[in-house]
């Protein structure tokens, strides 16, 4: 239930907590780098520490290592994250020889102990198949065929079973500025050009719900000048009122977008949901006054983790010297 006053939670390693011990003094903000002053999140659960043996289970349960950004000579990245009480968004990057990037974002579903627990196993897969890309006459498209089958198998062994996780996982080759993706039932990624914005659509199924499901690589090209956006489902179902952000909304923020920088850039999506939210909950208020209570008090944003993720190739690309 949303009451006015300041923010009560702080994230520890992703996960949100209560500030204090006693009570909830020293307050500080949910978002990572973005202040919400005027939105509250109430929630009364602990903090956990990694690794630790869950009670239901009775396994140990792990955390992912912290993401780091690649230093790449002809683009920039950029990623912003929010976490919530279920659930779990998990983005990383990781180089694969002189010239190729791995990236990767997925939404978890479940509770977010095993969300993250199943993160972590999807990474220690995700930063060893940087073998499979290494060589440079390596046909991209089938090696990252087969980095998806091997995270989708990852998954299933982590949640001992199926668990629903769409991601979006591709191989940016800095000297071709070629982009080689798989939208396994993911929102939709947008790249923006000079000739507009274009929408990678999902290309298959999700991961974590079939062992033998297979997923075919689509390719795309990103000019000088060009930007990549993620944005997580969670993200895109927001909700302002009864609208939601969508990815439709987020797609008009990249075009009306002048940031350059794509860490600003995400912080400004970020900013811009924050935005949308508050003028929902204004009309909410303005609904209740004049008697309609058909506007629920849910906090909007505890249901699911924000996160987005940016990638923007330099206006003059430098070559890579071989």
């Amino acid at each position: 239930m949303l009451r006015p006053g300041k923010i009560i939670l702080k994230v520890r390693n992703g996960i949100a907590a209560p500030a204090g011990q006693a009570g909830f003094s020293q307050a500080r903000p949910i978002w990572r780098g973005i202040c919400w002053p005027r939105v509250a999140a109430y929630a009364n659960f602990p903090a956990v520490k990694f690794p630790f043996v869950s009670k239901s289970s009775g396994r140990t349960l792990r955390q992912p290592a912290r993401s780091t950004m690649p230093d790449l000579e002809s683009v920039h990245l950029g990623a912003q994250y929010r976490g919530a009480r279920v659930g779990g968004d998990f983005f990383d990057f990781t180089r694969a020889g002189d010239s190729r990037l791995l990236l990767l974002l997925l939404d978890i579903a479940g509770k977010r102990d095993e969300a993250l627990d199943i993160a972590a196993a999807v990474q220690d897969v995700f930063r060893g198949s940087a073998d499979l890309f290494a060589d440079e006459a390596v046909n991209e498209a089938v090696a990252l065929s087969q980095l998806l089958l091997d995270i989708n198998r990852a998954i299933l062994s982590a949640a001992g079973g199926v668990r629903c996780a769409p991601g979006f996982v591709a191989c940016y080759n800095e000297s071709l500025g070629t982009l080689c993706y798989v939208n396994a039932g993911h929102t939709a990624a947008l790249v923006k050009d000079s000739s507009g914005i274009v929408k990678l659509d999902p290309t298959g199924l999700p991961l974590g719900l079939f062992s033998h499901a297979t997923h075919d690589a689509s390719m795309c090209v990103l000019e000088p000048g060009a930007t990549l956006l993620l944005v997580s489902r969670g993200l895109a179902e927001v909700k302002g009122g009864r609208d939601e952000f969508g990815v439709e909304r987020a797609c008009q923020f990249l075009h009306q977008s002048a940031a350059g920088d794509p860490q600003q850039l995400c912080r400004d999506l970020i900013e811009n949901v924050r935005v949308f939210v508050e003028d929902g909950m204004r009309r909410g208020l303005l609904n209740k006054v004049r008697g309609n209570n058909s506007v629920g008090d849910e906090d909007p944003l505890s249901k699911n983790d924000i996160t987005a993720v940016a990638l923007s190739r330099a206006a003059k690309a430098a070559a890579v010297a071989r």
